[in-house]
């Protein structure tokens, strides 16, 4: 199985119009690689790869991934 099968999988649901979804950069220097706005009940499944060392999540969203389930303030 190849190193990007094996990691963890999040779901985002936004709970309200113009969440931000930022994916950020593994290296020496930390930077945004991508982003993604979400609409009220959009879901968005990420997951972190080679590329993805981190995921910046802005606005009001209910988060699932294996360690367990949290919402944003």
């Amino acid at each position: 199985m190849s190193k990007s099968n094996t990691n963890d999988f999040i779901v985002i649901k936004a709970k309200e119009d113009g969440v931000s979804v930022i994916g950020l950069t593994r290296g020496t220097d930390t930077r945004f690689h991508h982003s993604e706005k979400l609409d009220r009940g959009e879901v968005m499944i990420a997951q972190f790869t080679e590329h993805t060392s981190a995921i910046k999540i802005r606005g009001k969203a209910l988060i699932q991934s294996s360690h367990g389930e949290m919402e944003t303030d």
